[in-house]
């Protein structure tokens, strides 16, 4: 009998369109996420490259990963959208948003840093060897 580890990438391709609908999600999810910043009175997110390339690296590296990730990045548009859209209610009421943006800002980066972890980069690679 022969087994396949669930991190072998090989045998396993991403459908393009799955792909570019969650490079779509990811860009979204990172726009929403600049206005919670910026409700919490911060400033948006610097670009970051290791950010930005992560879904060519989901496109390029998750393998059987791929349905996890997609389902994080899911998780992550579940709470960000209803989120989002009461803190907006609450400035638009002309009440303070900070407190609640800054628990929302928190929680995206978090569930970001354990989706990204699933799909790990070149460098780790490297350092794994």
């Amino acid at each position: 009998m022969t087994t396949t580890s669930p991190d072998s990438a090989a045998a396993v391709t991403v459908d393009p369109r799955a792909w570019h609908a969650f490079s779509l999600r990811w860009a979204a999810l990172h726009d929403a996420a600049n206005a919670v910043a910026m409700l919490a009175g911060m400033a948006p997110e610097k670009p970051d490259p290791a950010i930005r390339s992560f879904p060519a690296r989901v496109r390029d590296g998750a393998g059987r990963r791929f349905a996890l990730v997609e389902h994080g990045v899911s998780d992550m548009a579940a709470f960000m959208q209803p989120g989002l859209t009461a803190l907006l209610a609450v400035n638009a009421r002309g009440q303070d948003a900070t407190a609640p943006a800054l628990a929302l800002w928190q929680e995206f980066r978090a569930a970001r840093a354990a989706v990204m972890a699933l799909v790990p980069t070149a460098e780790a690679d490297r350092r794994s060897t």
